[in-house]
């Protein structure tokens, strides 16, 4: 499975923005977005493509489902522990499910 890039610059709607990977675990990843001097954060689920055998970067529609936008870094923190603490659940509930 081919890994998001640990920094990029953006192309289509978010050309000429930087994405650089500050945090990530299981279940979710933090980038640092930098556009014209400003500095915002994209939080996100683990979604796998298995179509193309790589992790997703979201699309624009993605945003409020299941990745966020903040300009604060600890938001930025608290919704990627909001995203692990649900995937450990969701976890145990299938191990659970197979006894």
């Amino acid at each position: 499975m081919r890994e998001l890039e640990e920094s990029f610059i953006g192309r289509g709607q978010v050309k000429g923005f930087k994405f650089t990977q500050i945090k990530k675990n299981d279940y979710g990843y933090i980038y640092k977005v930098e556009i014209s001097g400003r500095v915002y954060y994209e939080v996100f689920k683990r979604k796998e493509n298995i179509r193309f055998n790589c992790v997703s970067y979201p699309s624009s529609k993605a945003f409020g489902i299941w990745a966020w936008t903040t300009r604060f870094i600890k938001s930025a923190e608290e919704y990627l522990e909001d995203i692990t603490i649900k995937g450990e659940e969701k976890e145990f509930d299938n191990l659970s499910n197979t006894f």
